[in-house]
């Protein structure tokens, strides 16, 4: 993008009052740079390295790296053998307010999954007694399966299922949901890459009404208690704090959870605990995060059906397209 567009500039005026600001979030879109790569540690973790690392931030886990620029990590034997998976730095980012959940995770359901990168760090950060990986769009299941594989995720299921249908057939048994939700893709511009019609109102608006469906039907799923993490890697209000406003005005139920970790990354569009990273801090392309806990009580007969659903659920896989 060589000029930025009138939808571009509005929405610069609408996410930031100070004019440095504005200008600087519009260049980070209009003249792309790179940013670093990031892997999760799936497997032990060698102790000599065929690429450098930068030293790790204050709250980086240790299943973490960010490599040094210029190094392609997807290219060694070691990534082709499942050792690490290949991400940037803003889906660790998001992903990073699961290190927020000190209970014990039986099972995740990582809604929206292709390609696997957020599901993989809630299976490395929390080690969940099952994680299932649900996709609905059918030509996204290859690559979910093929990283499931290579890094050796486990024990896993992949779905290909609607979120309404995982109301009827799992409500309220799931420890945490995760929704990294379809969305605008606006960040994509940060990152030289194209994104058609982005910071249109209709397209923003039908994205957001899609991210309302998703939200509102994982939130069945979750179990008393448990946690469902809200995520997209895009810019407008209306698909961010807006969703996160309607979503706790229609499950009051949930509470925000906030991360001590990204306090300075606190969204100043809205008072709710929830987080932005923006291009021009120049660690990634954008991302915005929020994790809500259901405060409901468990009753002994919401237990019993919810170890029964899973044990169910373990025996028969719920139509897996590959487990392990």
């Amino acid at each position: 993008m060589d000029k930025p567009s009138n939808l571009l500039l509005k929405l610069s005026r609408r996410l930031f009052d100070d004019s440095t600001a504005q200008e600087q979030f519009i260049q980070a879109l209009t003249q792309p740079q790179s940013f670093p790569t990031c892997i999760i540690w799936c497997r032990q973790k060698p102790e000599s390295l065929p690429f450098a690392v930068t030293t790790a931030i204050t709250w980086q886990p240790a299943f973490v790296d960010c490599v040094s620029p210029g190094e392609k990590p997807g290219k060694f034997p070691l990534h082709e053998d499942g050792y690490y998976y290949c991400l940037d730095f803003s889906s660790v980012f998001a992903a990073s307010t699961l290190l927020a959940i000190s209970e014990p995770i039986s099972t995740i359901l990582d809604m929206c999954a292709a390609p696997g990168g957020k599901g993989i760090f809630a299976w490395k950060a929390l080690q969940p007694e099952l994680l299932i990986s649900n996709e609905v769009i059918g030509k996204r299941l290859g690559m979910l399966i093929s990283n499931l594989k290579r890094c050796q995720i486990s024990p896993t299921a992949v779905t290909n299922i609607d979120p309404q249908i995982w109301t009827q057939r799992l409500p309220h048994t799931c420890s945490l949901a995760i929704v990294d939700a379809p969305c605008t893709g606006q960040s994509l511009l940060a990152k030289g890459d194209k994104a058609l019609g982005c910071f249109h109102p209709t397209l923003i608006h039908k994205n957001a009404s899609r991210q309302k469906r998703i939200l509102a039907n994982s939130a069945q799923v979750v179990a008393p208690q448990g946690y469902l993490a809200y995520m997209t890697c895009t810019y407008s209000i209306e698909e961010n704090e807006q969703v996160c406003e309607w979503f706790l005005a229609r499950f009051p139920q949930f509470q925000p959870v906030s991360i001590s970790h990204l306090e300075r990354y606190q969204s100043h569009l809205t008072t709710i605990p929830c987080y932005r990273l923006f291009p021009q801090d120049g660690m990634g392309a954008g991302a915005f995060t929020a994790l809500f806990q259901n405060q409901e009580n468990m009753s002994q007969a919401s237990l019993n059906k919810q170890l029964l659903n899973l044990e169910m659920l373990r025996q028969q896989q719920i139509a897996p397209k590959f487990s392990s």
